[in-house]
């Protein structure tokens, strides 16, 4: 089993900046794949950017892409989403999730393909 615990986020103005961390425990000390998801009240939790276990590959939606940065700190099981240039439609609950493929440099999009989740925490970018 591996636990998610959340940190950053916050409400900045349009065009700052934030970083969002996620702290795995539990199994490891090799987590998975790695995910950041956000969710906008009505809709469907969308995808926003995903790193490999073996940290070699990234994928960014198309609204990440240029402004966000994922990474993810092995030693530290500590996972990252820098946030620049934000703008108002970045608000959001955002989440990390992981899986339990710890070895390959694949990366994932889709939510079922994530078995652990963190708790979430709450993006506001005023205009």
């Amino acid at each position: 089993q591996v636990h998610l615990v959340q940190s950053g986020g916050g409400l900045v103005q349009a065009g700052g900046s934030l970083r969002l961390s996620c702290a795995a425990s539990g199994r490891t000390p090799r987590t998975g794949a790695v995910g950041w998801f956000r969710r906008v009240p009505g809709k469907d939790r969308e995808f926003v950017a995903t790193i490999s276990a073996t940290g070699d590959y990234t994928y960014y939606s198309d609204s990440a892409k240029g402004r966000f940065t994922i990474s993810r700190d092995s030693a530290e099981n500590t996972f990252y989403l820098q946030m620049n240039s934000l703008k108002p439609e970045d608000t959001a609950l955002y989440y990390c999730a992981t899986n339990d493929d710890t070895i390959s440099t694949v990366y994932y999009i889709k939510e079922y393909e994530y078995t652990y989740w963190g708790q979430g925490t709450q993006v506001t970018v005023s205009s």
